[in-house]
């Protein structure tokens, strides 16, 4: 708790003792009253502060005003009937405040849970001067200086590592708690934490377009996107409010002098006054007014921890309601770099294929020689390779041990007059022949992420109808991907004004009411990103078109992230929907309650301070994210 929250639970809990000691005092009539005062001041100055100030600013009609009104109505009741008991003027106060400082506190914890996202901040940069580090504000860091980032320290720029290797520990930033390793000629972005080594790194960007301010800019400014539920409750309180507090006096007026005049029966004034005073008490929004944004501002607060930054709460709001997701397919569902997926092979065995591929190709810098490589998995030895032949459009030509090897596709292998075999895989197909014989041919193709089946399965059983994906790759490639992943619609060879007519498309045929999300990794997917209803950017640490054309990023390339930002979206609306629920459902039927003489202050009570805490509480189960 902070300062003043621990003031006002010394209030509240003085407050009752001096309630409960008046309950031992023989005193009545006025004598009693007098006594009440005094907790009831104790309690009730600063919302009757803020009542005047309102009325005096011209905003009369808020929750302050209700709650005086209410409480000195009940202290005039207490002086017209002589009974000097205060109990109820002074416990409508009294619970009200502990409704607040309920609020409060639920609104603190969501600021904390913020606060450890803005964590990532960094204080300061090293730069290494005559021979000694010193400390500058990272806004003074210029792009191209080297600054060094010793272990424990926070990266405070995004650059790229020159010397040393570390392991980083990016869980603020991506929610996904296993530490990376990175070496020398790597990109690092802000607000990693350097665990292990000391890293010297040359900045790409200055701070005020690094990774870690574009993040906490997002989350800053999340607040300033309303969703309609938010903007219909501010709309809601505006007229409700004084639209209440015009009927209590209608209910305080009009019953006494029908009683009088149409029914010839006795006004009793005080009778219609308490049914009035109970209906203000009743009728205070303040359960609605504060649940519903507290529950998206948890909402926001807890998916940010979570490596998923939502823009607002109207964006939030959309992606509750998606049932179609489509997705690009190159570094969204797969990794988007090439890598051997199969190796067929004919005369040699499966690892004898690669390793005489591998090293006929160990001279060659394309990403295809780097892949047969990796996959070869051994240290390359030049050595057993000579007459190295690279053959422009056809592939390579080598001595290995020896033997002659060929390389390539179906041109080189027809050229040396051998029989390929055709394959019907998707990917690039790499023929391999030795000594004049055909001995296989391996497939590289982008490879699909091991996560993304399963993303596919959770949008499923989250409810989502249809997936589809697009992408600029072949047909045969993309076809593949689709069919492994079983999705509805694949749609290849787009240029991206097609992805965009695609996605029209699919907005045309949806129901109105259901929304489309799509999903890319933000460096060429921007004006498609920007056309569906919601636009999600995946993978997009450091992408600067990600976060500037998509409505939520994700801060990790799992794919699995999509799927529980729909399921973290849509819990938080429950919870906003069932706060609306409980709070104009109970509100309601109290509300006839009071006004027909059936219910007490002390319902009263509870349908304003009750329905409030319930409310709150609610609200903040939004944070709880690590299990959703």
């Amino acid at each position: 708790m902070n300062d003043k929250q621990k003031k006002s639970l010394a209030r509240i809990l003085l407050t009752a003792l001096l309630l409960i000691a008046l309950q031992f005092v023989p005193a009545t009539g006025m004598g009693q009253m007098a006594l009440y005062l005094v907790p009831y001041l104790l309690i009730a100055y600063d919302i009757l502060g803020k009542a005047v100030r309102g009325i005096r600013n011209g905003q009369v009609f808020d929750e302050n005003f209700l709650m005086a009104v209410a409480s000195i109505g009940a202290f005039l009741l207490a002086v017209y009937d002589q009974s000097g008991d205060c109990l109820e003027a002074v416990a409508v106060v009294l619970f009200y405040q502990v409704g607040e400082l309920f609020e409060s506190y639920a609104v603190g914890r969501s600021r904390r849970n913020i606060s450890e996202l803005m964590d990532i901040r960094p204080d300061y940069a090293n730069i290494e001067r005559g021979g000694e580090l010193v400390r500058i504000a990272p806004d003074e860091v210029e792009i191209g200086s080297v600054i060094v980032v010793q272990p424990g320290e926070k990266i405070p720029l995004d650059g790229i590592v020159l010397e040393g290797s570390s392991m980083l520990n990016s869980v603020a930033l991506t929610g996904e708690s296993q530490p990376r390793e990175v070496t020398a000629g790597q990109e690092v972005i802000s607000g990693c934490i350097n665990m292990t080594g000391v890293l010297h790194i040359k900045t790409t960007k200055e701070f005020e377009e690094s990774t870690v301010s574009k993040i906490l800019s997002l989350v800053e400014e999340a607040s300033s996107h309303k969703s309609k539920s938010e903007a219909f409750i501010a709309k809601f309180a505006r007229v409700y409010t004084p639209l209440v507090c015009y009927s209590a006096l209608a209910l305080a007026i009009l019953p006494p002098l029908i009683n009088r005049f149409a029914l010839g029966m006795a006004m009793e004034w005080h009778v219609w006054i308490y049914r009035a005073l109970l209906f203000l008490v009743i009728s205070c929004p303040c359960a609605l007014v504060i649940s519903v944004p507290l529950s998206f501002f948890a909402g926001i607060g807890g998916a940010s921890r979570e490596g998923i930054l939502i823009k607002g709460s109207n964006y939030l709001e959309t992606l509750a309601k998606v049932k179609y997701v489509v997705f690009d397919k190159t570094g969204t569902l797969t990794h988007g770099v090439f890598a051997v997926s199969d190796v067929h092979h004919n005369t040699l065995e499966r690892e004898r294929l690669l390793e005489y591929a591998a090293l006929a190709e160990c001279a060659s810098s394309h990403p295809i020689s780097r892949s047969l490589q990796e996959a070869y998995g051994s240290k390359i030895d030049r050595s057993r390779v000579s007459e190295i032949q690279e053959i422009s459009g056809h592939g390579i030509m080598a001595r290995v041990d020896g033997s002659q090897v060929a390389v390539g596709n179906e041109k080189l292998m027809a050229k040396q007059g051998i029989s390929a075999i055709p394959c019907r895989s998707g990917g690039t197909i790499i023929h391999v022949a030795i000594d004049g014989s055909y001995a296989g041919h391996i497939v590289i193709a982008d490879v699909i992420k091991v996560q993304s089946a399963e993303a596919v399965a959770e949008l499923r059983s989250a409810g989502v109808r249809k997936l589809v994906m697009l992408t600029g790759d072949g047909s045969q490639a993309a076809q593949q991907v689709a069919e492994k992943l079983r999705l509805d619609e694949v749609h290849s060879e787009l240029l991206p004004s097609d992805k965009v007519a695609q996605v029209e498309r699919l907005l045309a045929e949806k129901p109105e009411q259901e929304k489309l999300a799509f999903v890319g990794d933000g460096i060429n997917d921007a004006p498609v990103l920007t056309r569906a209803d919601v636009g999600i950017a995946m993978g997009a640490m450091g992408s600067d078109a990600a976060i500037e054309a998509a409505d939520v990023v994700l801060m990790d390339d799992n794919p699995r992230q999509v799927a529980k930002a729909v399921r973290l979206a849509r819990r938080c609306m429950g919870i906003v929907y069932q706060n609306i629920a409980l709070a104009l459902g109970i509100k309601f039927i109290c509300l006839a309650l009071g006004a027909v003489g059936i219910a007490n202050m002390w319902l009263a009570i509870f349908a304003d301070v009750g329905v409030l805490v319930i409310a709150v509480l609610n609200a903040i189960r939004a944070l709880q994210v690590q299990n959703v």
